[in-house]
């Protein structure tokens, strides 16, 4: 687990709490809820399932998904695995050159990836891992289509992205890759398990939207037999 032992507990909750009116930052409907002004979409399906328990960050290359990721692992306390990690040598190479990956380059990463994700379903056990997952066939694949796995899509604008990118060191992807990322990208689908997150945000807007709406969806869910809970309350605080 990458928390930090000697870091002061984080309250991410949200606040206030109770209803809110709608365009007030927080829209409580038949759409699960919204909340932190509006950075976090939960997708239609996600009200009907159960609370999801590994969570897979994706995104283009630059919309931050390893410093959210990160930071979320810490919030939910739970494990993380960056997905860049499991590349082949082949593939990271061919990146850094700024050759795109084909679908074949793709596979056994893919592979790897879902194998983490069903070793942690399996076990009912939270996680978070970060991938690209630019294309539906590439989050079926990962997921299975499994309801207790659910994407975390940072989404952010080409502009925005590309000059985050021009300031980024020390990765193997260049920032020439972008128009190639994006090119590749199928936005999530409504039935998708999929939240989706405003990536201009700061991170720990970002944070407390996910985790919000989490808590929200787990409400909604209830506690019944085979929900898995994903509990945002750090370790020695009871929930509300």
């Amino acid at each position: 687990m990458r928390v930090d032992a000697h870091a002061p507990p984080v309250d991410y909750r949200p606040a206030p709490r109770g209803r809110h009116r709608e365009g007030d930052g927080k829209v409580t409907s038949e759409n699960t809820t919204i909340t932190a002004g509006g950075l976090a979409r939960p997708s239609s399906v996600m009200k009907k399932g159960r609370v999801p328990c590994v969570l897979v960050v994706m995104g283009v290359s630059g919309c931050g998904k390893s410093t959210f990721a990160r930071m979320l692992s810490e919030r939910l306390e739970c494990p993380l695995v960056e997905g860049d990690d499991l590349h082949p040598a082949a593939n990271i190479a061919k990146m850094a050159s700024g050759t795109p990956l084909t679908d074949a380059d793709r596979q056994p990463w893919l592979e790897q990836i879902g194998r983490q994700v069903a070793q942690w379903v399996d076990a009912r056990q939270k996680g978070v891992v970060t991938c690209s997952s630019l294309k539906h066939a590439y989050r079926t694949a990962i997921s299975a289509r499994h309801e207790l796995v659910c994407f975390v899509y940072l989404k952010g604008s080409r502009e925005g992205i590309g000059a985050r990118l021009r300031e980024r060191t020390g990765h193997f992807m260049p920032a020439s890759m972008l128009d190639s990322q994006f090119a590749t990208l199928e936005e999530p689908r409504d039935d998708e398990v999929v939240l989706e997150l405003d990536a201009s945000a700061t991170c720990e807007e970002l944070l407390d939207a996910a985790c919000a709406a989490l808590r929200a969806l787990e409400k909604e869910a209830g506690a019944g037999e085979g929900t898995v809970v994903v509990d945002c309350v750090p370790a020695g605080r009871a929930p509300d």
